[in-house]
């Protein structure tokens, strides 16, 4: 099943700090999960000036179970970085998906 993850940043003063401390390790977390199909699209959102305040992934798990068990080990949750999270089921126009193929 594919969600949209919608996930925001804290508004902290040290939020930048804790997401350029996880960065690294979330994009190679990242660049896995794409390559073994878990991960379709992402982007970081950004506020007026230019400045990350969240992400954005569409993601394709067997199951909410499955990627909750994600969740559990992305660098920018066990790093406090995505602080409210928003998930939605979802299907990606097979139009997208042929880029797969």
């Amino acid at each position: 099943m594919q969600y949209i993850v919608t996930a925001y940043d804290g508004t902290d003063e040290k939020a930048i700090d804790r997401r350029l401390m996880a960065r690294e390790e979330h994009l190679k977390s990242v660049e896995r999960r794409f390559k073994e199909g878990q991960h379709l699209y992402g982007a970081a959102i950004l506020n007026d000036e230019g400045k990350m305040i969240g992400s954005m992934m569409i993601v394709d798990y067997p199951s909410r179970e499955e990627l909750d068990n994600w969740l559990k080990v992305e660098p920018y949750v066990v790093g406090n970085v995505w602080q409210k999270l928003e998930i939605q089921p979802c299907r990606v126009a097979a139009t997208f998906m042929e880029l797969y193929d």
